[in-house]
């Protein structure tokens, strides 16, 4: 199964990481996860992200730990709509990469990574 990196025709698809600026050690930090942050991706019963997935992967290691899961349920029924934005509060114990996965029902997998830096 291929996991898509790179956004294509006018959909977006890649999972956008927002991090605040400074993030301490052990501290909660707020991470937010979206779809479509510039461009919105299509939200209908054919087509829309299922879920979100935010994994981090500690600097010097090459282990991902998952660090949750949002899922979308509501596209179009009685015109009820679950936006694909996910908010994660975490503590990290250091620097490293925070990685997103996102499942588009008609393209597959998607990836976008952010680096944080933990000080």
């Amino acid at each position: 199964m291929e996991i898509r990196t790179a956004d294509w025709k006018h959909e977006k698809h890649v999972p956008v990481i927002q991090v605040p600026g400074r993030v301490k050690p052990g501290e909660p930090v707020d991470i937010i996860v979206t779809v479509g942050k510039e461009q919105p991706h299509p939200n209908t019963p054919e087509h829309h992200i299922s879920w979100v997935e935010l994994y981090f992967i500690p600097e010097g290691k090459d282990i991902a730990y998952y660090l949750g899961r949002a899922e979308f349920g509501a596209h179009g029924e009685e015109q009820m709509y679950t936006e694909p934005v996910a908010l994660f509060r975490v503590a990290l114990p250091g620097s490293g990469t925070l990685r997103a996965l996102a499942h588009c029902n008609v393209h597959g997998l998607w990836e976008g990574e952010r680096r944080v830096e933990v000080k």
